[in-house]
């Protein structure tokens, strides 16, 4: 997941140039299909976690299996499963950073 920051900036101007542009415009979205959309994102976030957060309790419980002695476990198993939880829990702190960067340039940016 790679997020690059001069590119979420540029698409941000982008949006604001056309915010600008529409000022004069009547509003067409209602306040329910913005609420929707607020859901939608945090629907989405909280499924991401929960995603994330799951991985990290399966890996813990294949590692207690393995280290209580099961067969029906390998080495490799444990060790690819643990992996795949780091991997993933990197990968949420760096989407977090690059949204707190993103809402310090905004929270920057002149009125």
């Amino acid at each position: 997941m790679d997020v690059k920051a001069n590119s979420l900036y540029q698409e941000m101007q982008n949006m604001i140039g056309q915010t600008r542009l529409q000022v004069n415009e009547p509003q067409q979205q209602s306040l329910t299909e913005i609420n929707s959309s607020a859901s939608d994102f945090s629907t989405m976030l909280k499924n991401a976690v929960d995603g994330v957060n799951n991985m990290q309790l399966e890996s813990k419980d294949v590692q207690q299996r393995f280290e209580m002695g099961d067969p029906s476990l390998s080495l490799a198993q444990v060790m690819l499963t643990k992996e795949k939880s780091g991997i993933a829990f990197e990968a949420t702190v760096q989407v977090r950073n690059k949204v707190l960067e993103a809402y310090k340039t905004i929270m920057n940016m002149p009125v």
